[in-house]
């Protein structure tokens, strides 16, 4: 009688957290919607008539789109970062992002530019920020659980 023995190769574990992974996913998902929505919102300014002019310079419609994905992967990672060194995460993100979005109207009333593009850009910011925080901070733990 012969005996065979079987071997597995040693697990791995996984070093990303199923909560991290929906983080990023729904932050990802919301970055795009951002962007859509910013630029969106952009072009129908400009089919308008309402100047995208800054500084004598028009804005270009795909710099909305840049410009939302990256703030939006900022927020992304300070949320992932706070998720893991804040003990309230949610409340410290909500407090965080409503501050940062507040400070983002800084560059828009100090450009030289008309009043109706200073709208346009402060509209894009509030939009952003209302489609990406909400959903990134329903992904944070009210409490850090570690």
């Amino acid at each position: 009688m012969s005996i065979t023995g079987y071997t597995t190769a040693p697990s791995t574990t996984a070093t990303t957290s199923p909560r991290a992974v929906a983080l990023w996913r729904t932050g990802g998902l919301a970055a795009v919607a951002a962007a859509l929505a910013t630029t969106g919102i952009a072009a129908v300014a400009d089919a308008a008539g309402i100047s995208l002019d800054v500084d004598g310079e028009p804005i270009p419609l795909l710099g909305f789109t840049q410009l939302t994905l990256v703030c939006s992967a900022i927020g992304i990672v300070l949320a992932v970062a706070l998720r893991r060194w804040a003990a309230t995460p949610k409340r410290t993100f909500l407090v965080a992002t409503a501050a940062l979005t507040a400070l983002s109207f800084a560059p828009d009333l100090l450009v030289p530019a008309a009043p109706s593009t200073r709208a346009v850009l402060m509209l894009t910011h509030l939009v952003a920020a209302a489609i990406v925080v909400p959903l990134v901070a329903g992904r944070l733990p009210a409490a850090r659980t570690r």
